[in-house]
């Protein structure tokens, strides 16, 4: 299936930047290879971010680390956003220094709106980043551009440990540490592990400590977490692929075919091809 010019530049496989208006409405899931930054220069959206609905407001800037999963709900006719895109690989390399657990962090809170007086770093970054791409002929363009995205990493760290502060960055306490580890485990194994099981020996604890863990700090517990994700990772592929029930299956790890549509029926009431159906009618 064709892609429209805002799915182009969310999904983007080399990195591109400038700014983009986006005059339709997409509820297609997308799962992101690299990553995006981006800033609203006019106008409003909603969207959802792993599992997570916002409102995207003038000076918000959202952060789409890769893995993300992503989908456009409403926008306005006058919603532009300035964006920067990069790959997988250029994202690691810019990032190889910086702590993990930082990125934890923005998996779990991605958006803030900038203060008109803090906002000056990013906007140069992003016209300076722009400009670059526009610059073709240039050789040392990826280069640049992987340094540009170090920067913008840079700025925004500062930007997150003065907005937020270090207890709500790193924990504070045991538990809030256990957790956001918890998270970031689901965000990277959950399209295959399902079980409590599996994280609780990741982490070194049992699976009744971090059940109670969960219930604390998020009211749910680990299996509705998992549960969750493992769902939103089998949606993205009926929506976005071609690929079939079988191959689906295959790729989550799932027994079989039948099991998966058993699981999946359980909790979303119907079966994968009725979903896949009516998602397709929708688009």
């Amino acid at each position: 299936m064709k892609r429209r010019n805002s799915e182009t530049v969310l999904v983007q496989k080399s990195f591109i930047a400038g700014t983009y208006n986006l005059t339709h409405t997409t509820s297609r899931l997308w799962k992101l290879d690299g990553g995006v930054i981006f800033i609203c220069r006019g106008g409003t959206a909603r969207v959802s971010i792993d599992l997570k609905d916002y409102e995207i407001v003038e000076n918000a800037q959202v952060v789409l680390l890769p893995g993300s999963i992503f989908r456009i709900d409403s926008l306005s006719g006058d919603f532009a956003i300035s964006v920067f895109s990069f790959p997988r690989n250029m994202f690691r390399e810019a990032s190889f220094r910086m702590e993990p657990g930082f990125f934890g962090f923005l998996k779990e809170r991605p958006y803030y709106v900038l203060p008109a007086e803090n906002k000056q770093a990013a906007d140069g970054l992003m016209q300076a980043t722009a400009a670059i791409y526009a610059d073709k002929e240039n050789r040392f363009r990826n280069l640049i551009a992987k340094n540009q995205l170090q920067c913008f990493l840079l700025d925004i760290y500062d930007k997150s440990y003065r907005y937020f502060g270090r207890k709500q960055i790193e924990g504070g306490n045991r538990q809030d540490e256990l957790f956001k580890k918890f998270m970031a485990l689901v965000h990277e194994f959950s399209a295959s592990e399902r079980e409590v099981t599996f994280y609780a020996d990741k982490l070194c604890i049992s699976t009744k400590y971090l059940t109670a863990i969960c219930r604390r700090v998020n009211g749910d517990s680990a299996k509705m977490i998992i549960d969750s994700f493992a769902l939103l990772e089998i949606k993205v592929l009926l929506q976005s692929t071609e690929l079939s029930i079988q191959e689906i299956s295959d790729r989550l790890n799932f027994p079989d075919q039948s099991y998966m549509g058993r699981y999946f029926k359980r909790h979303e009431g119907v079966s994968p091809k009725e979903y896949r159906s009516s998602a397709l009618t929708d688009f």
